[in-house]
């Protein structure tokens, strides 16, 4: 089967190109900015989390390499179905 295109419009579309714009005074050029409050900076300075979570990686870490670290296999099944079950 033969499909022909109807009109010209069919004919090289992606050779049509956008013209430029021409940019005037009155148009000005914006650039992206964040502000960060200074109640998120005390918060992100006061944050403990990122230190605890570094030292319980380190205690695990060397538990592994020491052969002293044990998997509760009941509590791993536990969260597992409660993962597939969506509760």
């Amino acid at each position: 089967m033969k499909i022909n295109p109807i009109g010209l419009q069919g004919i090289n579309l992606y050779n049509k190109q956008a013209r430029p714009v021409k940019t005037t005074e009155t148009q000005k050029s914006f650039a992206d900015q964040i502000e960060i409050s200074t109640k998120a900076k005390e918060m992100q300075a006061n944050s403990t989390y990122a230190n605890e979570r570094a030292e319980r990686v380190k205690k695990i870490k060397e538990d592994i390499d020491s052969g002293n670290y044990k998997v509760d296999a009941k509590q791993v099944a536990e969260d597992m179905l409660k993962f597939y079950r969506g509760k």
